[in-house]
């Protein structure tokens, strides 16, 4: 994975405001939905039995950032990004690679979130622990795994976000053409312990 982090990096610098800006409004959003529905922010909509603990705050105010920057790497820098593969052929295998590429880190980053929101929850508050578990069993059980819930979180969520952003570089489809030109793809000779 650190070999991706320089071109995760370089991805991010290219951005522009219109990307900044949906992983500003996203990274927003997320934090309102997870913190009004884990009572993190205060609200009289929701309730919790069990004050949050210290680490809550860290891992959903971490997971609603990268949660946003994962959103916006799907935005398109510029209107009307121009596809670099000339031919038929090409463009249709690049597209397949990408949408593969695409899918995995939608999914990891949803299920990032997804692990937050039980990490940071309430565990007596959580309906499928409290089921699953009763009271006794949801604090006995479920409590001692949460913050190995939000470890976990921010591990999908930032391998989701490094996965992503790395493959612009290494695929550069949506970029406009002069972008695309600047990306740094490694040379058939390098191997990874070479970076």
């Amino acid at each position: 994975m650190t070999q991706r982090l320089r071109p995760a990096a370089q991805a991010l610098r290219l951005w522009g405001p219109r990307q900044w800006g949906v992983a500003v409004l996203t990274g927003l959003a997320t934090a309102l939905v997870l913190g009004l529905a884990t009572v993190l922010i205060p609200n009289s909509v929701f309730s919790r039995e069990i004050p949050p603990v210290w680490w809550n705050y860290p891992v959903w105010l971490a997971t609603s950032a990268l949660t946003g920057v994962l959103v916006a790497s799907y935005v398109s820098p510029v209107a009307g990004g121009t596809p670099l593969p000339d031919d038929d052929v090409a463009a249709a295998t690049v597209a397949r690679a990408v949408e593969s590429g695409e899918r995995r880190s939608a999914r990891l980053g949803a299920a990032g979130t997804f692990a937050a929101w039980f990490a940071v929850g309430c565990p007596v508050c959580n309906k499928i622990a409290l089921l699953a578990l009763g009271s006794t069993g949801a604090m006995t059980w479920f409590a001692p795994v949460q913050p190995w819930l939000g470890v976990l979180a921010l591990a999908l969520s930032a391998f989701a976000v490094v996965h992503r952003l790395a493959g612009q570089m290494a695929c550069p489809v949506n970029l406009p053409v002069s972008t695309a030109r600047n990306a740094v793809v490694p040379a058939a000779s390098e191997t990874p312990g070479d970076r």
